[in-house]
């Protein structure tokens, strides 16, 4: 199961972060990853300057929602 953690966090929160939070359940949904992603709430990560904070393993992105998808797909990628 490949743990993705979303900033929900007050900086987080003004960039968007719930609607970056819809779109991966949308995608995830779409694409059929439930047994195989796992969205997870987290507050601050310190990386707030440019877009929603998404943590995957140790790699910390920078998420605005038409990123999504991308970000998505290299995280399926990984081990």
């Amino acid at each position: 199961m490949k743990e993705i953690k979303i900033c929900i966090g007050s900086a987080c929160h003004v960039r968007g972060s719930y609607n970056v939070v819809e779109k991966f359940k949308d995608v995830v949904a779409a694409r059929g990853l439930e047994d195989e992603v796992e969205l997870v709430g987290s507050f601050c990560m310190d990386t707030c300057s440019d877009g929603v904070a998404v943590k995957y393993g140790d790699t910390i992105y920078n998420v605005k929602i038409d990123e999504v998808e991308a970000v998505l797909d290299e995280i399926m990628e990984t081990n």
